[in-house]
């Protein structure tokens, strides 16, 4: 029923230990450095994931527990899948179009703390737990209502597809703010406990 799901699982474990082993031992003031000020830093790309992420644990849990009621919109056929495709495809790494995160899924604009890489990697297991907690149902039938973008519903599969997707994405664009020019490459500090 939800043969994917031990892949999803696995990709998001291999995404904390990316984060880890990429940004675990950068100072502060790596994290936090901009090629410009229209880029979003390490610690921004890293806290807009932790952001956007929490958005789908109550609704995640209300499923788990059995709480939740699918809305109009949610039985409507068609649509779930038309979206999840659809924001699936927009938010791969290899992706071309750029999106503009919603206001409330904007990262901190001044210095995030020095701990974001631990703060990340402790919320993957959140996540982890997230999908595991939900195994037991068909992932494909039960359809929500997207945290982020409101007018959009598609299966809680498709969500765990999108969160991992949307995580892989801005681990790649906080690796192209290291190799950008001008990146700090002193200060480097002892690996991050984690």
């Amino acid at each position: 029923m939800n043969g994917e799901l031990p892949n999803l699982i696995e990709q998001a474990r291999d995404i904390a230990e990316d984060a880890q082993k990429s940004f675990g031992t950068l100072s502060a003031e790596q994290l936090n450095w901009k090629p410009n000020a229209d880029q979003w830093s390490v610690a921004q790309c890293l806290e807009h994931l932790i952001v956007s992420n929490e958005a789908f644990f109550p609704l995640i849990k209300n499923i788990a527990n059995g709480e939740y009621r699918p809305s109009f919109r949610e039985r409507l056929p068609l649509l779930p899948r038309f979206f999840g495709s659809v924001i699936l495809g927009a938010v791969q790494p290899q992706a071309q179009r750029k999106f503009k995160a919603g206001p409330k899924f904007l990262p901190s604009s001044s210095a995030i703390d020095g701990n974001i890489v631990s703060r990340f990697k402790n919320q993957q297991q959140e996540v982890i737990e997230n999908m595991k907690i939900t195994q037991n149902l068909n992932l494909r039938k039960i359809i929500i209502t997207s945290p982020v973008a409101s007018f959009a519903t598609y299966s809680l599969l498709d969500a765990f597809r999108i969160v991992v997707a949307h995580e892989q994405r801005h681990l790649e664009q906080a690796k192209r703010v290291m190799k950008a020019e001008g990146f700090p490459k002193h200060e480097v500090r002892g690996a991050a406990a984690g």
